[in-house]
């Protein structure tokens, strides 16, 4: 046997002992998974479990387990085949993702796709990692501002990887995206499609990308909503992601000086905004939702990049108003799941110089980003995995033109955690046969924003045909719900992930 074949082959036959002689649907006996079910959170969806390998090198050693959840097409006549789906993360539920997918996904994509999401290994309902909740509440402050405060994180991370790896079992340190595409593959072959299609979001768009370098052929639409770009290193991924946030600032205080709707209105937002951080900085600002707690500048900029990512710009303005004026606004476990670093930190290469090297990053970073001096999300994501003891798997390399059809890529132009920018790099790497629509908008994430991204994802993955070069979509200002379909994110504090928030 050729080892290249033996771990397809391996997790194909470890889907296959899954199955039943239980009496199926017609169309369930295209796949091997005679063994789905109605899906425990709703029984008209479908789902499943298979297993696969905790090293994709090691076919015949220790497992991991995948749930799956499907919508089988409505229109099944005219099926088009699977759509699979991811919602970013790293830690969103593909499960939850195909679950909710009536709430997200037009009526002409339900009526062609069978829609099928998986919690990635390590996530949720798949071998998820988990760590002791005391230690990850006892965990050090993420701006870190001291040599001390620097060498406790180190240490604190190494704990911290040693309590998940004992509680988590084979999947800890097996937790990349590319063994996740693997994963995906293997799902395609036990359902018996020869090509796949798919939808991915923010973090999910480094799954789709790594999918199509893998397994070219097997591609027959990829749609890359909220671009990752994996492959800058520590400077470029901190300044990237600061003056996004920085960029998201901006758009807010704009709109706070043509609306009307602005709870700040005629006020000068950027003034209060720099009093509200000297406050937080000097420990004398008090949490709206619950005066008892002070507010450190990290938690304000998390507040506020949260608020960016739908963008709930009425709610933070709000916020904002009630935190200047001393107003009140309204108001465990011992294991948890954490699946952030195992992923993030088997992605990714950040390495720092030590203290003096974080320091002079933060110096430059705020003196060219005044209101947003370092975006929440970048910080929480480098400090997370200073002195991370396991080896990288799938560190950050330039993806290779693709070998496939036409691909997607949609963003916004003004995305506070996927920058603009990202996306035009990621499309200019991987050739003429990506194709970038821009969202002249706001906020994280694209599909459902307006009539026109929404058609043209739907197009796209309905005849595989590119949309025309350089379209760009009329941004939509968000109303006091939000916009379009958004998911709603909360003003508490920051959506810490590249991810979409499900209802």
């Amino acid at each position: 046997m050729r080892a290249a074949s033996r771990p397809v082959l391996a997790a194909f036959l470890a889907v296959a002992t899954a199955v039943t002689s239980a009496a199926a649907p017609a169309h369930a006996a295209r796949d091997p998974f005679s063994a789905w079910k109605p899906c425990p959170e709703d029984r008209t969806a479908q789902c499943a479990t298979m297993t696969a390998p905790a090293d994709w090198t090691d076919p015949y050693g220790p497992t991991v387990r995948i749930a799956l959840a499907r919508r089988l097409a409505t229109d099944p006549a005219h099926r088009l085949g699977t759509l699979v789906v991811n919602p970013g993360g790293p830690g969103g539920s593909g499960v939850d993702f195909a679950l909710d997918s009536p709430w997200f996904f037009s009526p002409q994509l339900r009526r062609r796709f069978d829609i099928v999401g998986f919690d990635p290994r390590g996530v949720a309902r798949s071998s998820p990692v988990r760590c002791s909740a005391s230690l990850l509440a006892a965990g050090p402050s993420v701006p870190i501002s001291t040599p001390r405060g620097y060498g406790a994180t180190v240490a604190y991370n190494r704990k911290l990887a040693a309590d998940c790896a004992r509680r988590s079992g084979p999947v800890f340190g097996h937790a990349d995206t590319l063994s996740v595409a693997r994963d995906m593959d293997a799902i395609r072959a036990a359902l018996g499609e020869r090509t796949i299609s798919f939808y991915g979001v923010s973090y999910g768009t480094l799954l789709g990308t790594q999918y199509a370098e893998l397994y070219p052929g097997r591609v027959r639409a990829l749609a890359l909503d909220s671009v990752m770009d994996h492959s800058g290193d520590t400077g470029a991924f901190l300044t990237a992601e600061t003056a996004a946030a920085q960029d998201a600032f901006d758009q807010f205080a704009a709109w706070c000086a043509r609306s009307t709707e602005c709870a700040l209105h005629g006020r000068d937002v950027r003034t209060l905004w720099a009093r509200l951080l000297d406050r937080a900085r000097r420990g004398l600002l008090p949490d709206p939702f619950d005066p008892s707690r002070r507010l450190t500048e990290y938690d304000l900029l998390g507040v506020a990049f949260g608020s960016f990512y739908d963008p709930q710009w009425h709610s933070l303005a709000i916020y904002l108003l009630e935190a200047s004026s001393g107003a009140r606004s309204r108001r465990g476990p011992t294991e948890v799941e954490h699946s952030f670093p195992a992923v993030f930190c088997d992605d990714w290469t950040l390495p720092l110089g030590g203290w003096p090297d974080l320091r002079d990053r933060l110096a430059a970073l705020a003196a060219r980003n005044p209101q947003m001096p370092v975006s929440p999300l970048a910080l929480a994501s480098v400090t997370g995995c200073l002195g991370w003891p396991l080896r990288t798997d799938n560190p950050q390399q330039v993806p290779a033109p693709l070998r496939t059809g036409p691909v997607l890529l949609i963003n916004s132009r003004h995305d506070p955690a996927t920058p603009y920018a990202w996306a035009r790099t990621v499309a200019a790497q991987l050739g003429p046969r990506a194709s970038l629509v821009t969202y002249e908008g706001w906020g994280h994430t694209v599909y459902g924003r307006s009539d026109c991204v929404t058609a043209a994802v739907d197009r796209y993955l309905l005849t595989v045909r590119p949309p025309a070069a350089g379209l760009t979509c009329p941004g939509v200002e968000p109303e006091e719900g939000g916009v379009g379909k958004r998911p709603r994110v909360s003003v508490r504090g920051p959506a810490l992930a590249w991810s979409i928030p499900l209802p």
